[in-house]
C-alpha cells in the first residue's frame, strides 16, 4: 500500500485560507490507523487545517482490470464528513484520472473531509453506461466503507466535473437503474448509491446540448469524444439528465450545488465545452421537479478552473465550504 504524508505546512502553502471560520474546531491527532465503527456525532468542518494523508487502495475489479480510489484520510477523532471525488475527461480519455483535482481534494481534506477520488472505465472501448455503473459502484462501496475510514456512512457527498458530472447526476437520480446497479456488491442496497448532496463543476448536463454549443463554438474534440460515448447513438438522449427531467421520469433530486464559468466584462464566455445557458436551463428544469440547485455563475471563468490556483478556485472553495456546512448541519 502506497502511503503519502501530508503535514500542516503543505496545506498553508496551498494558500487555503477559505476554510470555515465557524465551524466546531476537531483536533488533530497523531493516530492515523482506521477505528472501529465511529460513535455518533454532529459532523463539522474544521475550523483550522488539519494534517491528512494519503493511501491508494484497490476498490473495484470489472473487466479484468483492478481500478483505484486515492483516500484523502484527515488526521483526529472523527468521525468526518465523506466525499466521493469524479474526476471528467470526456469520458473517453486515457490521459485524465483520479488525480485530476488534487488541488481541491487537498483543500477539502484539510477541512476534515476524508476525500475518495476515484478511477474508473474511461476509454473508447467503453461506452454509456459502463462508467456510470463504475460510480454506482464507488458510491455503494464509499458508504459501506465509510467507516474503515474513519468517515460516517451518513454523510457521503460527491465532487465532480465535467463528464464525471454527468455520471454523477445519473446516478443521483436513477440510483436505483438496473443498468447502474449491475455490478454486485454483497449485501449493500442499491438505494446506499445515492448521495447526500452533490458539489458540480461545469457538469455536462445535458450531452446533447453540449455536443451542439461545442460544434458551434468550433470545439470538435467533445463532439468527437460525445459520439464514441454515446454508442448506439439513441443513448444520447436516453442517458441526458436534462431530456430525463423533460420526460418527467421519477428521480430523485439530492440538493446541488453547480458553478459554471460565465461571460467576463467583455462578454466573453471562457468555456468552450459547456455553456452558461446549459446550466441556467437544468437549474431551472431541475427545481420545477422539486429538487434544491444552487447556480453560482462565476464570470471568466474558463473550463477546468478548479485545476488552476486562482480567484476563481479560490471563489469555488468559499461556496463550496458554505455549502456543504449548510448540508451537514442537516444531518
Amino acid at each position: 500500500m502506497h502511503r503519502r504524508i501530508v503535514r500542516l505546512s503543505a496545506i498553508t502553502a496551498l494558500g487555503l485560507a477559505l476554510l470555515p471560520r465557524q465551524a466546531a474546531a476537531q483536533s488533530p491527532s497523531p493516530e492515523t490507523s482506521p477505528r472501529a465503527a465511529p460513535t455518533a456525532r454532529a459532523l463539522r468542518l474544521a475550523s483550522k487545517p488539519v494534517a491528512f494523508h494519503t493511501r491508494d487502495v484497490d476498490y473495484l475489479q470489472v473487466d479484468g482490470k483492478t481500478f483505484q480510489a486515492t483516500i484523502y484520510q484527515p488526521e483526529g477523532s472523527g468521525p468526518f464528513a465523506a466525499i466521493l471525488d469524479v474526476h471528467g475527461g470526456a469520458w473517453v480519455r486515457e490521459d485524465v484520472g483520479r488525480e485530476e483535482h488534487a488541488l481541491m481534494d487537498k483543500a477539502l481534506a484539510a477541512m476534515g473531509i476524508v476525500v475518495v477520488a476515484i478511477d474508473y472505465r474511461q476509454s473508447a472501448q467503453h461506452h454509456y453506461p459502463d462508467s456510470v455503473a463504475d460510480v454506482n459502484f464507488a458510491l455503494r462501496w464509499l458508504r459501506a466503507n465509510a467507516s474503515k475510514y474513519n468517515a460516517s456512512p451518513q454523510s457521503v457527498g460527491v465532487f465532480a466535473s465535467s463528464s464525471g458530472g454527468h455520471l454523477v447526476l445519473l446516478n443521483a437520480m436513477r440510483p436505483s437503474d438496473r443498468r447502474y446497479t449491475v455490478l454486485p456488491l454483497a449485501a449493500v442496497s442499491p438505494d446506499s448509491a445515492s448521495p447526500d448532496y452533490i458539489i458540480l463543476v461545469y457538469p455536462i448536463s445535458d450531452p446533447l446540448a453540449r455536443r451542439a454549443y461545442a460544434q458551434q463554438v468550433g470545439n470538435n474534440a467533445p463532439v468527437k469524444s460525445t459520439d464514441i460515448y454515446f454508442s448506439p447513438s439513441e443513448s444520447l438522449q436516453e442517458g441526458n439528465p436534462q431530456l430525463i427531467l423533460d420526460r418527467h421520469e421519477p428521480v430523485k433530486l439530492p440538493p446541488v450545488l453547480l458553478l459554471q464559468g460565465s461571460a467576463d466584462t467583455n462578454g466573453v464566455v471562457k468555456d468552450t465545452n459547456v455553456s452558461p445557458e446549459i446550466q441556467q436551463r437544468f437549474a431551472a428544469s431541475y427545481r420545477a421537479a422539486g429538487g434544491n440547485m444552487q447556480l453560482e455563475l462565476l464570470p471568466g471563468a474558463p473550463h477546468n478552473f478548479v485545476n488552476m490556483a486562482g480567484p476563481n478556485l479560490d471563489r469555488a472553495a468559499g461556496l463550496m465550504t458554505t455549502f456543504m456546512e449548510q448540508q451537514l448541519a442537516r444531518r
